[in-house]
């Protein structure tokens, strides 16, 4: 696109215009033979316009810094650098068009700061609220001369493209590393005896102790009391199935659902790969989408981190029946498969319920939703009219309702974790710890 920049006016200059018509109009009226001064005061100013527009100089290069990757939901930023060959500006200003899914509206609009003689900067904040790949497409820059009367306006093509990821900032918290620094001392492996099924050691028998797992052949032997000691397995395998469908896709405190459990899904996935197990990824909405391999090496974190970037965000209702049934004919052994879903009417989760007991046959299913909040607060807050008392009737129906289904999947034995989103990630980990102590797996 040519670099040539357009002579504008300003909104200062509109103003003028308007603010100088009834003056004219005035002079008409009262000296007629006058009025030839109209037109020279109307070209008085587009003088003042263009003599503006030149003064504010030219434009030696803009550069715009592009960050090329960044993870849904953190702040990431685009950098402007313009450079002017001389003149006088008494205001810098840009414009970017962009995916929506990384600008509010598709755009955005901040002013530049002077970095010293004809050098000015802006930094504009952005925070990506979807996952995929989004692009900067259009630069628009404008500078004002020193009566800001007239500008010179530059519009330019980027198409930078901006990948955006799932958030790993729960992988990095301080608590959950602290957690697995410690476990390489053997933290980990001694809150992971008692209730597995692997044989690790014979130990003195101690007051608490479960007295089943005393070995009387040994201690005969020594004449002294000692218990067995067990590990949990390794080695184990476990599948987060990614519900992709309408309810997944609606946000929560700013970002869809279905990235809320992408993120604590993948926090305890890395866990499990420290801990020896094998990890995948299933997604699905009106048909299965995606299904890794099982990812052995917490060195290969990587590999689930991009495919989860692919799970995509559909409206329509997702089919149970037909992803369930396709994961349970792709696993050989038996597994840990985490659901992540939500639903809206009770049709829907009477499908989901028979399609998950199913399943349960021959996995350990452990089923994860977000506490609808929204609901909760419809339902528990004091009406004020009788729209309220209305509404605060429906909401408590539907949690109700809600209440019920979760408490099918309970009764057909699945593990449920129902908690706000900010919590889910800790609830899931301990569920899974808890699941893995008891060897419940394999």
């Amino acid at each position: 696109m040519s670099e040539r920049a357009a002579l504008i006016p300003t909104g200062r200059a509109a103003l003028l215009v308007v603010a100088a018509a009834p003056l004219a109009l005035l002079l008409a009226v009262l000296a007629p033979a006058l009025w030839t001064l109209a037109p020279a005061l109307g070209t008085a100013v587009l003088a003042l316009v263009l003599l503006d527009a030149v003064l504010a100089g030219r434009i030696s290069s803009a550069d715009l810094n592009v960050q090329g990757d960044v993870e849904v939901g953190e702040e990431g930023w685009l950098r402007l650098d313009a450079l002017f060959a001389g003149g006088l500006r008494s205001r810098v200003d840009c414009a970017l068009a962009a995916d929506p899914r990384l600008l509010p509206g598709g755009r955005a609009e901040a002013a530049l700061e002077r970095t010293g003689g004809n050098a000015w900067h802006a930094a504009i904040p952005f925070r990506p609220v979807r996952r995929g790949t989004g692009e900067v497409e259009d630069l628009w820059l404008r500078w004002t001369g020193p009566l800001g009367l007239g500008a010179r306006q530059l519009q330019r093509a980027i198409e930078r493209p901006v990948r955006v990821w799932p958030n790993l900032a729960p992988v990095r918290s301080p608590a959950l590393q602290t957690f697995l620094r410690d476990a390489q001392f053997g933290i980990l492996a001694r809150r992971m005896r008692g209730e597995g099924t692997m044989f690790e050691a014979l130990a003195e028998f101690e007051p608490g102790m479960d007295k089943r797992r005393i070995d009387w052949k040994a201690s005969a032997r020594h004449a002294h009391l000692y218990a067995k000691e067990y590990e949990a397995d390794r080695n184990n395998q476990i599948v987060f199935a990614f519900d992709c469908g309408a309810a997944m896709s609606e946000p929560v405190a700013g970002l869809p659902r279905i990235d809320r459990a992408v993120s604590a899904a993948l926090a305890t996935a890395y866990v499990a790969l420290k801990g020896g197990d094998r990890t995948a990824l299933f997604g699905f909405a009106a048909r299965p989408e995606l299904f890794t391999p099982f990812v052995t090496d917490p060195r290969d974190f990587q590999r689930l981190h991009r495919a989860a970037a692919a799970l995509d965000y559909h409206a329509q209702e997702p089919n149970f029946t037909l992803a369930l049934a396709s994961l349970s004919s792709r696993l050989q052994r038996r597994s840990l498969v985490v659901v992540f879903s939500d639903f809206t009417d009770p049709t829907s989760a009477e499908l989901m319920v028979e399609s998950i007991s199913r399943l349960t046959n021959r996995h350990l299913v452990l089923f994860v939703t977000m506490a609808d909040e929204e609901l909760t607060s419809l339902a528990t807050a004091a009406p004020d009219d009788m729209q309220h008392l209305a509404m605060a009737v429906s909401a408590d129906g539907l949690l109700r309702q809600r209440a019920l289904v979760l408490g099918k999947l309970r009764q057909i034995g699945v593990d449920v974790i129902e908690a706000p989103w900010d919590r889910i990630g800790t609830r899931l980990l301990d569920a899974y710890l808890a699941i893995k102590r008891k060897g419940s797996i394999g």
